[in-house]
């Protein structure tokens, strides 16, 4: 197979195409409509996302997304620069799409199918596989190839949290955050959460989350009592991974833990999630209850040792 048939394609979430209300409202929509992602009868969760969530949400998520938008949103400016940096490492062609919004995955497969790309590497940038993400990413190939009257040979990279090059990125950033700044006294490991229902029906995403947060802070050589694994990103009422960030976070402050340095390895560019929730919400909840000192260690992004990680489990995967 000529290289120049292969083609691969990064997959982040999404993001909405504008910091307003009504953008917000079309893109929260299609993500919670995935029934991926909230795991509900869908009969009465058609009418509690349509009469109490969609009416009422976007416009105080839009006015977080105006908190943090540049010339674009942050994951789409990150993704370029991510595929720009990627396609110069290999001999392919290389594309990012999103599960939700734009540009749509299915859009993205099609594109490059009709070019005559005859084999198709997706790696969704989620380190640790969990159904509510990289499921989500498998759906969608399954509805998109269930639609073509020639599907391209498919190549699905499920995870990469225990890959070396992986975690020799994260830890030299973390290190590197230190060497500049200096080490705080508790390292918080921050991971995007599930609900607890999701993990006792068989989804391992925790135990990835703890794993490979355990082996950057071996890679780090840092003590026990130094570092922790908490989720955020909690929504609903339903009980999610524990323990909570904010919570977390909140506790320290009051027990007289000074300084804190978080890291979010569950995120492969730096978003919503952690622009705003960690370093602007839970900066303020942990120096509000008697913190002196919060830092927000960047996620990879597109940095070079990033790039190369990615290019290397590409490299051993591509035909």
């Amino acid at each position: 197979m000529s290289s120049e048939k292969t083609a691969v394609v990064l997959v982040n979430l999404g993001t909405p195409d504008a910091p307003t209300p009504g953008a917000v409202r079309r893109y929260l929509k299609q993500f919670l409509s995935d029934p991926r992602v909230v795991e509900a009868p869908r009969f009465v969760w058609f009418w509690v996302l349509r009469l109490f969530i969609l009416p009422f949400r976007p416009k105080r998520v839009a006015r977080l997304y105006a908190s943090i938008w540049g010339d674009d949103s942050p994951i789409r400016e990150v993704s370029e620069q991510q595929t720009r940096a990627l396609d110069e490492r290999l001999d392919v062609t290389v594309r990012y799409a999103m599960t939700y919004g734009y540009p749509g995955l299915p859009t993205v497969l099609d594109e490059l199918a009709d070019a005559g790309h005859d084999h198709l590497l997706i790696l969704p940038l989620y380190p640790q596989y969990s159904g509510s993400t990289t499921g989500a990413v498998v759906d969608v190939l399954a509805d998109w190839s269930r639609g073509r009257r020639e599907v391209p040979g498919l190549t699905l990279i499920k995870d990469y949290w225990q890959h070396d090059a992986w975690l020799d990125a994260m830890a030299d950033s973390i290190r590197e955050f230190r060497g500049q700044h200096g080490a705080a006294e508790k390292l918080l490991f921050s991971f995007h959460g599930i609900p607890q229902r999701y993990q006792e029906l068989g989804d391992r995403y925790g135990e990835r989350c703890l794993r490979s947060a355990g082996l950057i802070a071996e890679r780090l050589g840092l003590e026990e009592d130094a570092w922790a694994v908490t989720f955020q990103s909690r929504f609903g009422p339903q009980e999610w991974l524990n323990p909570y960030t904010d919570k977390t976070l909140e506790e320290w402050g009051g027990a007289g833990v000074r300084s804190v340095q978080v890291v979010c390895p569950g995120f492969a560019a730096d978003c919503l999630e952690t622009l705003e929730e960690i370093d602007s919400e839970n900066r303020e909840i942990f120096l509000r209850a008697g913190g002196e000192s919060f830092a927000y260690i960047p996620a990879l992004n597109a940095r070079p040792a990033h790039i190369d990680a990615l290019a290397r489990m590409v490299a051993e995967r591509l035909p």
